[in-house]
């Protein structure tokens, strides 16, 4: 691979085998020789350890900062109420209410306040783990459960990538904001999509997201030999690069539910990922211009 840049491998859907490419990606790309660091942005449901079983070494907590209103220095004058957007906090009379989950930690509330009765607190919305797994780096993010700002866990998440060496991010499902955070500025993007109807919506949909980011990108086709061929007519019609057919095999759920690597199951699926990762670096270098 290149000497280092970052991958985040995408879906627009649950279900399509994001993170069979990702994990597997990572662990062929490290038995190459290569530096490479999985990082699991798919800090609601994450299970990348599940299939690299990491020894993880660190746990940071995360924190972000939300208002605590000293009531007895409040005049109530409702300035804090108006410039927030997202309505988290509220202020009427000598009365105000803060909704923490809305908070998106922009500060604004403390920065108009004319008294000054309005501080920040930390509070804690997840965890962060650090690890290694057969000389693959490891780093996932855990949201807590119940809480709702994933992009801002996504966000100090993507703050611990290498620098160095290649980077494999796992990113949410989907193309909503906690998507965008995980794979804005990567230096490729890997779809992963099935051939169905849900699967070409939603690929529709992923495609915009990374055009409109400007991203480069190629689509991993799983369970390929089912379904129909409209994603392969959608990509071809797109002039869409489909860089991986993985088909329909009985063994790679069997793998996948034991949660074992399908590269060190099936032999031949480790030439598959050594040709994708090939790929991505011929992409990579023409992107560059090398």
């Amino acid at each position: 691979m290149a000497d280092s840049f970052v991958i985040a491998v995408a879906s627009g859907k649950g279900g399509t085998g994001k993170t069979t490419v990702a994990t597997n990606l990572a662990l062929l790309i490290s038995r190459a020789g290569k530096k490479v660091q999985y990082v699991d942005c798919d800090v609601e449901e994450p299970n990348g350890h599940i299939f690299l079983k990491p020894a993880i070494e660190k746990t940071e907590a995360v924190t972000v900062a939300v208002p605590q209103v000293e009531l007895d220095k409040c005049t109530g004058c409702g300035k804090c109420g108006e410039i927030c957007q997202y309505s988290a906090i509220v202020a009427f009379k000598k009365n105000v209410l803060t909704f923490e989950q809305l908070c998106h930690s922009c500060g604004g509330c403390m920065l108009v306040c004319p008294t000054n009765a309005i501080k920040e607190k930390q509070k804690e919305i997840g965890s962060i783990d650090h690890g290694s797994a057969d000389s693959v780096g490891f780093v996932q993010g855990r949201l807590q459960i119940g809480d709702v700002r994933s992009p801002a866990l996504i966000r100090q998440v993507r703050q611990r990538t290498a620098a160095e060496g290649t980077v494999i991010i796992d990113a949410p499902p989907g193309t909503s904001c906690p998507v965008i955070e995980a794979v804005k500025g990567v230096d490729f993007v890997l779809l992963v999509t099935e051939p169905t109807p849900f699967g070409l919506n939603d690929l529709m949909l992923a495609v915009g997201m990374v055009r409109e980011l400007k991203l480069p990108f190629a689509v991993v086709i799983n369970r390929s030999d089912v379904g129909d061929d409209k994603v392969r007519q959608y990509c071809r019609a797109e002039e869409i690069d489909v860089a991986l057919e993985i088909p329909d095999d009985r063994r790679i759920a069997e793998a996948y539910s034991r949660g074992d690597m399908v590269i060190d199951v099936l032999g031949e699926y480790q030439k598959h990922f050594a040709d994708l990762a090939e790929h991505i670096e011929g992409k990579v270098y023409a992107q560059r211009g090398l």
